[in-house]
């Protein structure tokens, strides 16, 4: 079975309202084998407090989209670590100034890489940089 490993534009667009909910919600149940790492985690408490300070959530949504990730963490998501060789790998793709690729995006994709996943996203640039640093990635 491929695992998808699912960045965290995914997430943040299934739960709550932006241009891409729908397609986020039609893939996170397509009944795929979900990964995610401790990483997404951070970024996803990250991207909420964002959206409400700048007023695109209020407290109740931002409480209630916490909440369903946390269950979806604990009912059918693979968690995987992040090591200190996934930061290596990570600062390796960075080091490709020409790609522009940005240091959380490099760190989802040495994660992918390094378990075998294809990441999932909903960002196109993220995608396609992946594709040109050999990591198997798939736009939704």
């Amino acid at each position: 079975m491929n695992l998808n490993y699912v960045d965290t534009s995914v997430f943040v667009a299934a739960f709550t309202q932006e241009q891409h909910t729908p397609r986020a919600e039609r893939w996170l149940t397509s009944g795929s084998d979900f990964a995610i790492s401790d990483w997404t985690i951070t970024e996803i408490s990250s991207a909420l407090a964002m959206k409400l300070r700048v007023g695109s959530v209020d407290l109740e949504t931002r409480a209630t989209a916490l909440e369903a990730f946390a269950e979806l963490i604990r009912d059918s998501l693979t968690l995987l670590p992040v090591e200190s060789k996934h930061f290596r790998e990570a600062a390796r793709f960075a080091e490709r100034h020409e790609l522009g690729l940005r240091a959380p995006d490099a760190l989802h994709l040495a994660i992918a890489a390094d378990s075998g996943a294809t990441l999932v996203t909903l960002d196109r640039r993220m995608a396609k940089m992946g594709r040109k640093l050999g990591v198997a990635t798939r736009l939704i």
